[in-house]
């Protein structure tokens, strides 16, 4: 009997490489050894049965619901994890902008205003956005656009497509979000038509935006807002930015002379929103969003699955 087991064990993992291995139908596997299909199932059974086979179902789902069970257990707000193991690095960006599109369109009702950054992310929701057939919306930006450098802010482009979603007139800022001088800046503010939109910037009741790395290929680095020592002591001290206000990994500004330069709504502000919707996606962005989360600023978080697993992890190192 021991003879004819072993000889059963070393026939069943030959078939069970056949059929898992090598993706052979039981009717090839049966042809290609001489025996019958039933036999070759049989076989694939007796190998499940003694462990030679282990079937693991990986429910992507299943994850989802234990990082965002985890995630607002620990912050404390809402937390959307977006389905994303399947989804390529290039198409990363689209996947959560198009989750966070879909939420915005849930919670908006007529006569909201809804306050806007930039960059690809917000880009990217914008793009997905359906054309909403509600009245009397609002949107606005909540920080200035304007730059002379080559590098794409999406500024202009995703408000357009907020306001062509909420058949609205754009609200722009058309103001650079970082001046030379805190007296300039001043002075651009006492001008009437930026004074109403910054005012409509705070009575926003829905902000949605994302957060900026401090690496020397982000964004904001690249729009010659920026001396080299500036962004060298934010390298130094700086997380990440939330609307061009740089912060450190528990969510402080780190250089309060650099965010009396800065245009645009204040943190203090962003965190009395109804609404205020972090959007974030891939994982150079986890410290910037963990600094965003300790500082209180987002009452509502949309991110990737492996960023939000990322986001775990660094959460329990601390």
């Amino acid at each position: 009997m021991a003879e004819t087991r072993d000889e059963r064990l070393k026939q069943s993992l030959v078939v069970a490489k056949l059929y898992y291995q090598g993706d052979q139908s039981q009717s090839q596997i049966a042809q290609q050894l001489g025996i019958s299909r039933p036999t070759v199932s049989r076989l694939l059974q007796f190998a499940r049965q003694q462990g030679l086979v282990q079937i693991k179902i990986v429910d992507p789902m299943q994850t989802v619901q234990a990082l965002e069970t985890a995630l607002k257990q620990q912050y404390a707000i809402e937390v959307h994890v977006v389905p994303t193991q399947m989804t390529p690095l290039n198409d990363l960006v689209n996947k959560v902008g198009q989750y966070a599109a879909r939420y915005l369109e849930q919670i908006v009702t007529e006569h909201d205003i809804i306050g806007i950054g930039w960059g690809k992310t917000i880009y990217a929701i914008g793009m997905n956005l359906e054309p909403d057939a509600l009245t009397g919306v609002e949107v606005v930006q909540l920080k200035g656009g304007v730059s002379y450098a080559k590098e794409h802010t999406y500024a202009f482009e995703s408000l357009e497509a907020f306001a062509n979603a909420f058949h609205t007139v754009p609200q722009y800022l058309p103001l650079p979000v970082i001046f030379d001088h805190q007296q300039t800046k001043e002075l651009v503010e006492k001008e009437q038509h930026i004074q109403h939109l910054l005012a409509l910037g705070r009575q926003a009741n829905i902000a949605i935006y994302s957060v900026g790395t401090v690496r020397k290929t982000a964004r904001l680095f690249q729009l010659e807002y920026l001396q080299d020592q500036e962004k060298q002591y934010l390298q130094a001290h700086a997380i990440g930015d939330i609307f061009s206000r740089y912060i450190d990994r528990r969510g402080q500004i780190v250089d309060p002379e650099l965010n009396q330069r800065t245009i645009g709504i204040s943190l203090d502000d962003l965190r009395k929103k109804q609404h205020s919707i972090l959007v974030a996606a891939g994982d150079a962005k986890v410290p910037a969003v963990q600094a965003a989360l300790e500082g209180g600023y987002p009452n509502c978080l949309i991110i990737d699955q492996h960023a939000a697993a990322e986001l775990l992890k660094a959460t329990a190192v601390d």
